[in-house]
This record gives C-alpha cells, structure tokens and sequence, in this order.
C-alpha cells in the first residue's frame, strides 16, 4: 500500500509536470506543493528522474485506461471503434487544463532517447498503438499494423494543433482523415 507522503508527492509532480515541464519544476517546489519532506521524498525517490518515470508510468495507466473506457462506451460498429480515439480527444482538447500531450511533452523535454523518461513516454505511444491494432484488426482490416501506426500519428498531430490553436477543432479534422484511411483500407471479415 502507498504511503501518503508518496502519493501526494506524485499527485503534486504530476500536475506540476503537466502544468510547467518537467525541467520548470524542481524538487524543492514539488516538496512545498506536496508537503512532504526532503528525507520523506528521498525515502520514496531516489531522484527527481526516478519520481518522473513513476509520473509518467501512473499517467501512462490512467491515459490508457481512459482510451478503453472511451471505446467502451462509444456507439460506433467495429470497424470505426478506432475512430472514437478522435471523439475522445475532442472531449479532452475543451478542458481548461489541457496543456497536450505529457508524453510528447515529455520527449521533447527529455530528447535523449535513452534517457529513462523518454524510453517510458515512447512505450506509452507504442501501447497505445498496439491497443489501436487490436481495434482495427477486430474490425477485420488486412494492414491493421501500418492503419495503427496512422492512426497514432493523426492523434498525436490532433493535440498539438489543439494545443497550437487552442480549439477541439483539430479532433474532427483528424477523425476525418481517418475515416478516409479506414474507407479506403483492405478489410476482411471482422475477427471475433
């Protein structure tokens, strides 16, 4: 069972990551936001780099089980589930808090790939990925491996324009160029 101490100093990092960038945001702040102690956040992180891949693994958790609860309940057949990952963006671009992506983010903070960070933010997009090929290759598209790998790219380009333009906009305008991928795509009989 977490202690207390260390999910607050989670809880504060995280926001204040998302909010201001991991490199803005120093341990001392996050101390003074979380009120835990230094020894306390030492006990629990034997860094500030090893407090943001836990960030960055507990959001990674939430962002995905987000995406399945979004597909869940999405009315659409089996061959356009994948699209709800554009419905479900348009939702997220209206928060007030919404400051993109903390993955991409992430990785363009920390843009050495074989920094710790940037090797858990890639595997995010790869999950992410993996999880949009078992829709599409539910939904019985033959290339459902390359449709995947598009799809993600049209979703990761979503939240950086709705970040840009500071509008949902860019989710309809994404999903509409999906729809045109996955209307132009190979399919065969649905799996399942």
């Amino acid at each position: 069972m977490p202690s207390r101490a260390r999910e607050r100093l989670l809880t504060a990092a995280e926001r204040l990551f998302y909010e201001e960038g991991i490199r803005a945001v120093g341990v001392e702040r996050i101390l003074a936001e979380s009120g835990v102690g230094r020894a306390s956040f030492y006990r629990h992180f034997p860094s500030k780099d090893d407090l943001v891949v836990e960030v960055l693994r507990r959001r990674d958790t939430a962002w995905r089980a987000w995406l399945a609860d979004t597909v869940e309940v999405s009315p659409r057949s089996p061959e356009d589930l994948p699209l709800a990952l554009f419905d479900g963006l348009a939702e997220r671009f209206l928060a007030a808090d919404f400051r993109g992506c903390a993955f991409i983010n992430t990785m363009v903070e920390e843009a050495d790939p074989a920094s710790p960070a940037h090797r858990v933010a890639a595997e995010h997009k790869e999950q992410v990925i993996a999880y949009l090929d078992g829709l599409l290759a539910d939904g019985g598209y033959r290339d459902h491996q390359v449709l995947a790998r598009q799809l993600a790219l049209l979703g990761d380009g979503a939240i950086v324009a709705a970040l840009r333009e500071r509008t949902a906009d860019a989710a309809p305008r994404a999903r509409a160029v999906a729809e045109a991928l996955l209307g132009a795509a190979d399919r065969a009989a649905p799996r399942g």
